[in-house]
């Protein structure tokens, strides 16, 4: 119990600042991983990457790991390790069936699905304020991700939005077990939990991880993806969550969008049409008068 009075003696700015971090790491991971993927499998590349951050973390955190899985209920660590897990994989899924737009789009309305789910399972409120800013991030994140239109509403679409469930689930619950986890072992079995799905993807849609045709290019990208987004990512969002509410990560998220298409730019020379500036725009003032309203 110490280690969690501990993490919560955070201030709510610098949990915030932790969700900041957060995005841009995930806004720099966005664009490297397409180049990953033009010689590794999908699949197979994040088995590698979530093995690659549970081990890991597995080595730091050990004994702190092991004395949560015998004396914390499994529920605990499974539910919110199985949403993330299913979220990025449902995610990839996606991808592969539909244009990367519309996928970025309709996986941002964990925005508003997120307080839903607070309220509906545990009694949440909050106010106007925040509702009102949530819904005006989901025209921005159009503007800056469907770019003025959806290529149609198919299996793709429909995977997007049941990937934006679990990425709610994965906040709510998380927010609720961290009061019985750790953040520390709530990252790594988090981290093993999506090792495991991610395999299972591979087994069911490459035929076995085949890692032949990665490039030490690629690898660095994977040990940048595990280390960095994965480890480090989750890590990052279980202490901001010890803080602050799980409706405001998930709106301070929405700035990920942002911070991929900017590094989009800078690496891959994908300039953003005027709508996805005007998009980028809505919901970076968002996010920013959200900061100043007190919960």
């Amino acid at each position: 119990m110490k280690s969690m009075k501990t993490y919560r003696n955070i201030s709510t700015i610098q949990a915030e600042a932790l969700i900041l971090l957060q995005s841009l790491i995930y806004g720099f991971g966005d664009p490297i991983s397409k180049i990953a993927f033009e010689v590794t499998p999908v699949y197979a590349m994040m088995t590698a990457r979530y093995l690659i951050a549970f081990a890991f973390s597995l080595a730091i955190y050990h004994r702190r790991i092991i004395r949560t899985v015998r004396t914390v209920p499994v529920k605990s660590w499974l539910i919110p390790g199985v949403c993330i897990s299913m979220y990025y994989v449902l995610n990839n899924v996606a991808l592969a069936l539909t244009d990367a737009a519309s996928v970025a789009f309709l996986r941002s309305l964990s925005i508003v699905i997120t307080p839903a789910f607070a309220y509906l399972i545990y009694h949440t409120g909050y106010r106007w304020q925040h509702i009102t800013l949530q819904m005006l991030v989901l025209p921005g994140m159009y503007l800056l991700c469907a770019k003025g239109g959806l290529s149609g509403f198919g299996a793709g679409e429909v995977i997007s939005v049941i990937a934006a469930f679990m990425s709610a689930g994965a906040l709510v619950f998380s927010k609720r077990y961290l009061d019985e986890v750790d953040p520390a072992s709530m990252t790594c079995l988090m981290a093993g939990c999506s090792a495991v799905i991610a395999l299972a993807g591979s087994m069911m849609f490459e035929s076995g991880i085949h890692l032949e045709t990665t490039t030490p290019r690629a690898w660095g990208i994977i040990l940048y993806l595990a280390l960095m987004c994965t480890f480090l990512g989750y890590l990052l969002q279980n202490l901001a969550l010890m803080k602050i509410s799980d409706r405001s990560v998930a709106l301070i998220q929405s700035l990920c969008p942002v911070m991929t298409a900017a590094f989009s730019f800078l690496l891959l020379g994908e300039a953003l049409s005027p709508a996805g500036i005007a998009g980028a725009g809505i919901i970076v003032v968002c996010v920013a008068l959200a900061s100043i309203i007190k919960s």
